[in-house]
């Protein structure tokens, strides 16, 4: 465990290990940027627009952590993954095989959009994906992870499909792959094993999990491969990443208790850990932490300590929020889908 879980506030723990770092470009992050330049809204309209979405499909909260992971893991959060295709760059970091099912980006558009008309040209999109994503990770848990943001980031210009398949991990990458793939974030393997608890929530499409189908005896639980086959019959069906989420057929096929947990949905709290001992996990890399032992043995820490993967989860996203953007030509876009001078690139 990285920080003190008997701390009277999380939050003021993590204000001060986040208050400053180099985002990269000459940027510096501080938490309170915004209200040191007068624009003290800014979170609150994020909040508030987070919550109106996920109250009305509670599924975007997952997407908008995914989507702030994809940001900052290539080439550093600078919102370049919200870029669309445009006629000098067809291939922005949406069209990469490993974006498959992104989305979300609507509620970011609807913030932007409201923030624009109270502080133009003031509100990266970078600092609201940071934003959004934190308070999606607020909601889905029920206020247990909660962190104050660093922020001051600008936008980047340049976003290319091939970075995103060169540098995302794959869903069938081997322990040794994770965490040098971890490695060259600056993130350890226990890092590894703390951010791969988000798999809690979300669902993935079947060219994610196929090889799972197939998997040997001893690297699945029997019946959850039984489930997951039938479900894969219609290869358009989406499937949850945590078998809690799934169908009351799926779940009586896999032997699993039909009861729900708690009643809902996408649910971010450390179930994945009894997942991944049981080995009912969605994808061979969330099995792969099975392979180390060191990275065993934080599956059962977690499994049996929510209140310390909570902190823990919760530091992991600060410093993922910190992530230095790359590049050297950076902007507040007037439109998180694309750059403010297009024929620039």
């Amino acid at each position: 465990m990285k920080l003190n879980a008997a701390l009277p506030s999380l939050v003021a723990t993590l204000l001060i290990v986040a208050t400053q770092s180099a985002a990269g470009g000459g940027q510096q992050l501080t938490v309170g940027y915004y209200n040191a330049k007068k624009c003290g809204g800014v979170e609150p309209i994020v909040s508030d627009e987070v919550y109106r979405a996920l109250a009305a499909d509670r599924s975007k909260g997952a997407a908008l952590i995914r989507l702030f992971f994809h940001d900052c893991w290539v080439k550093g959060c600078d919102g370049s993954v919200l870029l669309d295709a445009s006629p000098r760059n067809p291939y922005p970091e949406k069209a990469a095989g490993s974006s498959i099912g992104l989305r979300g980006f609507d509620v970011i558009d609807r913030i932007k959009s409201r923030l624009e008309s109270v502080y133009p040209g003031v509100v990266s999109c970078a600092d609201i994906l940071a934003f959004a994503a934190r308070d999606a990770t607020r909601y889905l848990s029920d206020g247990h992870i909660d962190y104050a943001v660093p922020s001051g980031r600008r936008d980047g210009v340049v976003s290319r499909a091939k970075d995103a398949d060169d540098t995302l991990p794959g869903s069938t990458f081997s322990f040794a792959d994770l965490k040098t793939n971890f490695a060259k974030k600056k993130f350890d393997a226990e890092e590894l094993v703390v951010l791969s608890g988000a798999h809690a929530i979300g669902s993935a499409h079947y060219p994610s999990f196929r090889d799972r189908l197939a998997a040997p005896r001893g690297e699945i639980d029997a019946r959850y491969q039984t489930a997951l086959r039938n479900a894969a019959r219609n290869r358009s069906r989406l499937v949850a990443n945590n078998i809690r989420d799934e169908s009351y057929a799926f779940k009586k096929d896999a032997g699993y208790p039909t009861a729900p947990v708690n009643g809902r949905r996408d649910y971010l709290n450390n179930t994945y850990y009894h997942n991944a001992i049981d080995n009912r996990v969605l994808f061979r890399s969330d099995w792969a932490l099975r392979t180390d032992a060191f990275a065993f043995g934080k599956l059962k820490e977690y499994r049996d300590k929510p209140k310390e993967w909570d902190s823990d989860f919760a530091e992991a996203m600060v410093k993922l929020s910190k992530l230095p953007a790359e590049g050297k030509d950076f902007e507040i876009r007037k439109n998180c889908s694309a750059i403010n001078n297009p024929s620039r690139y």
